[in-house]
């Protein structure tokens, strides 16, 4: 059985060049517009691996979840890749080397992403 990954973003574009990346590396691929509906795709869908936009609904809607996601008993083994371009858009700075349980996320990818580090990054959190 295929490994699932939630893509979640608000960026429709964004969702559908990711799924087609993942699809085409033999993944199953859900995508989510917000942070409700990634919610809504956690409680019913068994999902592998998370692919997550930090800027959403605010600007760091996607922490939020990360964080909620690490309290909760059947969502914490849950791998996260966080997705962001926030340094570009608000000049903050992300170092996750750094940032330990602060950024409770297994890695960081900034966009826009190469396909290949997108799929390397994926395989390595899903063995």
């Amino acid at each position: 059985m295929a490994k699932r990954v939630l893509v979640v973003d608000d960026d429709l574009d964004f969702r559908q060049a990711t799924r087609m990346v993942l699809s085409s590396a033999g993944y199953d691929v859900l995508e989510a517009a917000s942070r409700r509906e990634a919610e809504q795709q956690l409680a019913s869908q068994q999902v592998d691996l998370i692919l997550l936009d930090v800027m959403m609904e605010t600007d760091t809607e996607g922490f939020h979840l990360a964080y909620k996601m690490r309290q909760d008993e059947k969502l914490k083994h849950i791998p996260i890749i966080i997705l962001t371009c926030i340094e570009e858009k608000t000049g903050q700075t992300l170092q996750p080397e750094e940032s330990g349980d602060f950024l409770p996320v297994d890695a960081f990818l900034r966009k826009p992403l190469d396909p290949n580090e997108l799929k390397a990054q994926v395989a390595k959190l899903l063995k």
